[in-house]
């Protein structure tokens, strides 16, 4: 397992924790402030619930959304696939990974990398990363609380690291929606957000064109992409959205002089400061 690291809130986390304490003070001084004092807690509950709902937020806690500065001055684009290992989609995400000379991170979820284990050994191979996406990807994940969390990203942890001969370094929430229980979680098990800077929604969207525009809208050195090998959304004829769209962007990137890199190309330290 990778070392626990030193939690640090954020400072709207900081800022919430001092509203708590002023307003439970407040009530204490002078009880007929209740109202005030809980309609403050509900604004800022309310608010902490709408930031989690967003998932390229660094309010709550660091957030890679992109790669560090010293990356992109390597012309380097980080890549990403999701929901994983797929029997059907993942090998032919590697084959066409590999053709390119292009490497990427694969953020899987535990239980399905548990029923392939074969196909995480794959990845690695073809010196790809595994990450941690989760144990059962639970539509939940958002609302649990801190026990549960731990569990989800423990357990996944467990099984990823078992399976891929190293600990995931980075960790991506379902959908990346979160709560602010998730950071000090991701820390004790030495783990760092990533989310991204663009999203094709190939796992919804059955054009892979749309899909194409979206992830190619103004790209640039530094850029961290998201597609998915698992969850795949298919064409009207059936073929996985993903492998329509990955050729053609494998070769824009070489055409505009840009290497896909897999998050192994990141500094924690550096990371950590974004």
């Amino acid at each position: 397992m990778a070392e626990p690291r030193r939690w640090s809130p954020s400072p709207l986390i900081r800022a919430s924790a001092v509203l708590h304490a002023a307003a439970l003070a407040g009530v204490a001084v002078q009880p007929a402030a209740w109202p005030w004092a809980l309609g403050a807690l509900a604004g800022n509950h309310a608010l902490l619930g709408a930031l989690g709902l967003w998932p390229r937020s660094a309010l709550l806690g660091a957030n890679l959304r992109r790669l560090p500065a010293r990356n992109a001055r390597l012309g380097q684009i980080g890549l990403c696939f999701d929901d994983g290992p797929d029997p059907q989609v993942t090998p032919a995400v590697l084959a066409l990974l590999a053709q390119a000379g292009a490497r990427a991170s694969f953020f899987c979820i535990a239980g399905r990398a548990a029923d392939h284990p074969g196909l995480v050994r794959a990845i690695v191979e073809g010196g790809h990363t595994v990450e941690n996406h989760s144990w059962h990807h639970s539509h939940r994940f958002a609302a649990m609380g801190i026990g549960a969390l731990r569990r989800e990203v423990g357990e996944a942890q467990r099984i990823l690291t078992t399976l891929a001969g190293r600990p995931p370094r980075f960790f991506k929430p379902p959908a990346g929606l979160r709560n602010p229980l998730l950071d000090p979680v991701l820390a004790g098990f030495g783990l760092r957000l990533a989310t991204w800077t663009r999203r094709g929604y190939d796992a919804v969207r059955r054009d892979p064109a749309g899909v194409e525009r979206r992830l190619l809208r103004d790209l640039a050195a530094g850029d961290l992409l998201m597609l998915h090998d698992g969850s795949a959304a298919r064409t009207a004829d059936g073929r996985p959205v993903v492998l329509e769209v990955l050729p053609r962007l494998l070769d824009a990137f070489a055409a505009r002089g840009l290497a896909a890199v897999s998050l192994a190309a990141v500094s924690l330290e550096v990371a950590a400061d974004d």
